[in-house]
């Protein structure tokens, strides 16, 4: 199919990962992956063959076999990390936009909990160039990573598009929430203006700890406050 503007109007979303999964061509600490989530597998065929085509510096586009969890497909790019990269991402981006007619485009870089608009200089800030700055950025991301943070949780499936975060477990039904605040405690928590309703939350709270397991939770009104180590994650049930 020959694409042009507009091609894949409303059909790929307009948040992308960068870094999220690894590489199958080498080390990740060489290779930049991107990922988008797209509507349809005809769709995810056509943009991969475009991206292939269309720029000689990615190294490889593919589709996955299946169907995700959401029934879209995901469309992954290979990149050579270098000093280019940002660049090269954000020319990628410019095509994809066309295609899509989306000038709203965000990145996730690492599975981290917070997306931000896709610009040069945030790409340059949080994309490394280089495989000493890659070990690096991985050794800092820590609990800021969404799958690292409920590290002690007895959670099978963590997934999260836009700002909604979806935790499931067997056996139990899935647990939806919206993504509001994540951070280090003290600067987190005294961002908040809500009070404790320790009566009637207590319920809510003892059922989340048997669900997630051993993580401190407090709810401030609406907003659900979870606890590991010294990092904190507010979300609000959907």
């Amino acid at each position: 199919m020959s694409l042009t503007t507009g091609s894949l109007k409303d059909l790929v979303d307009h948040i992308f990962e960068i870094d999220s999964y690894s590489s199958k061509m080498g080390d990740d600490k060489n290779i930049v992956t991107l990922s988008f989530s797209v509507v349809s597998k005809e769709a995810a065929t056509d943009l991969s063959g475009f991206l292939e085509r269309g720029y000689s510096f990615i190294l490889d586009s593919d589709v996955t076999p299946g169907e995700q969890q959401d029934g879209s497909y995901r469309v992954f790019v290979e990149l050579e990390r270098n000093k280019d990269v940002p660049e090269q991402i954000f020319e990628i981006m410019d095509g994809v936009g066309k295609l899509s007619e989306r000038d709203d485009f965000k990145f996730r870089y690492y599975k981290s909990f917070r997306s931000h608009p896709l610009a040069i200089d945030k790409l340059e800030e949080f994309v490394p160039v280089d495989p000493d700055s890659y070990g690096i950025k991985m050794n800092e991301s820590g609990l800021d990573n969404y799958k690292e943070f409920f590290d002690k949780s007895f959670i099978d499936s963590i997934e999260m598009e836009d700002d909604v975060l979806t935790l499931k477990k067997k056996w139990a039904d899935p647990l939806v929430f919206e993504f509001v605040d994540f951070g280090d405690h003290n600067h987190v928590v005294s961002q908040i203006n809500e009070t404790i309703d320790i009566m009637n939350s207590f319920p809510e709270i003892m059922y989340l700890t048997k669900y997630l397991g051993d993580y401190n939770i407090t709810k401030f009104g609406n907003k659900l406050v979870l606890e590991n180590k010294n990092k904190v994650l507010i979300l609000r049930r959907v």
